[in-house]
């Protein structure tokens, strides 16, 4: 029996290096993936869209990633800008916007304030709900407010609504990092674990996303699932949009669009907190493959499997896991996109995930911009 025991750790060990490098090389090998077929032949004509933009608080680059939407290519489009407390700062951000393109169709909706009570426990969706009252065309699309554009992407984003079969168009996004070590950290948590992790789900034939970045969907779409009121209670809001949508028999498309997200959290505590609700969001959704998908933090698992079996075999293994994952560092995830680069970063980066990934496991609520949420929805299973 003693001897059993050496034998279980040494095969553990063996198999979490596998994993760990079979992993490695599929992020590396899918990242330059594009998922939407090429469109041939003529195409329909552009349907008129709604842009839902969910405001909160001033941030370093509102004005200009709010700007890159009044350069779009798309023949008839709305804007809509929301906020919740009449006291805003977004809301001069707005109206310089306004001044700055007249000839744009925006409206700026200012919910109740803090001094009534939002629909819901997501604030955000409660925002989203008020936007609509003033939303006119028959597609819409919601985005993040960090989230800077190409002058391209509406038209390209709302293409696959054509498709009577399509709920859902999500975006991937790189992270643009605002300046600080911790802010590079920050974007390196999107650029080099979480778009790689999505191409792999994706490549695999996996569609359970939906990214908050951007989402695009017909009116009608939102109106069967149930409208906003279906989501007032839902932490990961982006998700569930796909996820009843799917229940209708709708597929998900992930576009070839990408969208350029800024990382403005520059002290490890600030990063720390950001990137644990995401963990906890992932966890709440999908606790099974969250468990497994330490793999995917690859340098520290691959030093774990070398410390319980360091045999020649597994070395070999664990440096070639190691390569593709610097590598991913330096290869571009789209064109026009660049590289996440700071390999150096790898080490940290990856071994901040796994305390992440830890942490998260404890926890029924989570915080998001001073709020506490429940990771899971009332009356639903946790």
């Amino acid at each position: 029996m003693p001897a059993i025991f050496p034998n279980a750790l040494a095969i553990a060990g063996t198999l979490l290096t596998l994993l760990a490098t079979l992993y490695a090389f599929a992020a590396l090998l899918c990242r330059g993936r594009t998922f939407t077929p090429p469109r041939h032949g003529r195409q329909p004509a552009p349907v008129a869209v709604t842009v839902l933009k969910p405001l909160c608080g001033p941030e370093p680059r509102l004005e200009h990633n709010l700007a890159t939407l009044c350069f779009q290519t798309h023949p008839q489009y709305q804007l809509v800008f929301g906020v919740h407390d009449p006291g805003d700062p977004a809301i001069a951000t707005v109206h310089r916007l306004m001044r700055r393109f007249p000839w744009i169709d925006m409206q700026l909706v200012i919910g109740p304030g803090d001094a009534a009570r939002p629909r819901g426990c997501n604030r955000k969706v409660g925002n989203l709900a008020n936007m609509m009252g003033v939303a006119r065309h028959p597609w819409l699309v919601l985005a993040d407010s960090d989230i800077e554009v190409g002058p391209d992407y509406l038209e390209r984003v709302t293409a696959p609504l054509h498709d009577a079969g399509v709920g859902i168009v999500t975006c991937l996004y790189h992270g643009r990092a605002q300046g600080s070590f911790w802010t590079r950290i920050g974007a390196l948590f999107i650029d080099a674990w979480f778009a790689p992790s999505v191409r792999v789900a994706s490549s695999g034939g996996g569609s359970a996303f939906g990214f908050g970045a951007t989402i695009a969907l017909r009116a009608d779409t939102l109106h069967a699932i149930g409208g906003f009121a279906a989501l007032q209670d839902r932490l990961a809001d982006d998700y569930w949009l796909g996820a009843l949508s799917r229940r209708l028999g709708l597929r998900t498309v992930l576009s070839d669009v990408w969208v350029c997200t800024d990382v403005t959290e520059d002290t490890l505590p600030a990063l720390w907190a950001r990137e644990r609700r995401w963990m906890q969001t992932i966890r709440s959704l999908h606790p099974v493959g969250y468990t497994f998908s330490f793999i995917t933090f690859t340098l520290p698992v691959l030093a774990l499997g070398l410390w319980l079996a360091p045999s020649a075999w597994n070395w070999t293994l664990a440096l070639a896991g190691s390569a593709a994952r610097l590598a991913l560092y330096w290869r571009r995830p789209a064109p026009g996109i660049p590289a996440p680069g700071h390999a150096v970063h790898a080490p940290l980066r990856d071994c901040l995930l796994l305390l992440e990934w830890l942490s998260a496991f404890a926890g029924r609520t989570t915080r998001w911009r001073r709020h506490v949420l429940p990771l899971h929805a009332p009356g639903k299973p946790s």
